[in-house]
């Protein structure tokens, strides 16, 4: 049985690390990006950023201003059981996001969409978002907090079998271009790209894609894994670099998940998780024990699963 406070009190650290500690996979991808960078203003915009997070971390400072939109991403071994249930689970995370707010600091980002209510602990109805996976096997629970930026860096479009691979280029193309030049993002991003689905589950695929997968996992699928090396040097093609200055890295890396959709359509989501990239993540074991983590590791073959039964590999044990 996991306790209750354990899972608010991990939470509460995740929220700090989150907001504080940029993950490795992604200052290593900058750093790479960095050296290769040879447009004047984007390069000292780089620099900037990693100077900016060395000082984050030894000060214990959010490493931006605006901290985005905490949400939540809990995915759950089968055997898990948590003291009080979902409904516990889902108040303690509420609570841990409302402290948080207040003792990291976090700017106070969630009002009500028309009222502009506030309530200064970015909580409220809808809000924090808590999205839920499970695994074959398992007494652990995973935490995942995503602080994501809230405005714009999202776009959307239903297009067509007819359209093929260029019109899924075409599409990334207008939205990396919307991005940069009217300042919906900040670069370089780690880019989401959702496939297929319904529109709303495309919409999902993608914010998954951006926030929930590290810079160099690929795709199991080898087609999609070389479309993805493909779109990330095609992005950087485009003249465009940090912030949208001129410059070749506007993509740190490029994700792409997909899902099955209408014989009629096929629908594209396209995502930039900020260049904070503010994840943190936990593992939270029956006996009390707490491993934490910055990968994610949501897209598992569980998670990516395309027949009706699910057959538990012989290699999967029951602490997986």
């Amino acid at each position: 049985m996991i306790s209750i406070d354990l899972i608010q009190q991990t939470a509460e650290t995740l929220m700090d690390k989150a907001a504080i500690e940029i993950p490795d996979d992604y200052l290593d991808g900058l750093k790479k990006t960095a050296s290769q960078e040879d447009g004047d203003l984007s390069s000292f915009v780089l620099q900037a950023m990693l100077e900016n997070y060395q000082a984050a971390k030894e000060d214990r400072r959010a490493m931006c201003g605006d901290t985005g939109c905490p949400r939540w991403y809990v995915k759950m071994g089968n055997e898990a059981q948590i003291e009080g249930g979902a409904i516990a689970l889902e108040a303690a995370l509420r609570r841990a996001t409302a402290n948080a707010t207040n003792g990291v600091p976090l700017r106070p980002n969630r009002v009500h969409p028309l009222w502009r209510t506030d309530h200064d602990n970015n909580v409220g109805i809808g809000a924090p978002e808590i999205e839920y996976g499970f695994e074959p096997g398992g007494d652990w629970v995973d935490l995942i907090t995503v602080h994501k930026g809230g405005l714009f860096g999202t776009d959307y479009r239903m297009l067509f079998p007819s359209d093929g691979i260029e019109g899924i280029k075409r599409f990334y193309l207008d939205c990396l271009v919307a991005f940069g030049k009217r300042g919906l993002a900040c670069q370089p991003a780690i880019i989401g790209i959702g496939l297929g689905g319904s529109k709303d589950t495309c919409m999902v695929l993608g914010k998954r894609a951006a926030c929930l997968r590290v810079v160099g996992d690929k795709n199991p699928d080898p087609k999609i894994a070389a479309l993805e090396d493909e779109f990330k040097e095609l992005g950087n093609s485009i003249g465009m670099g940090a912030m949208g200055f001129v410059g070749k890295s506007m993509v740190i890396d490029c994700n792409i998940e997909v899902g099955y959709c209408h014989t009629g359509g096929m629908q594209m989501s396209v995502h930039a998780f900020c260049l904070s990239s503010r994840r943190a993540v936990a593992r939270v074991f029956g006996d009390g024990r707490v491993e934490y983590r910055t990968d994610p590791d949501w897209f598992t073959d569980y998670q990516r699963r395309d027949t009706v039964e699910w057959n538990i590999p012989e290699n999967q044990t029951k602490s997986a």
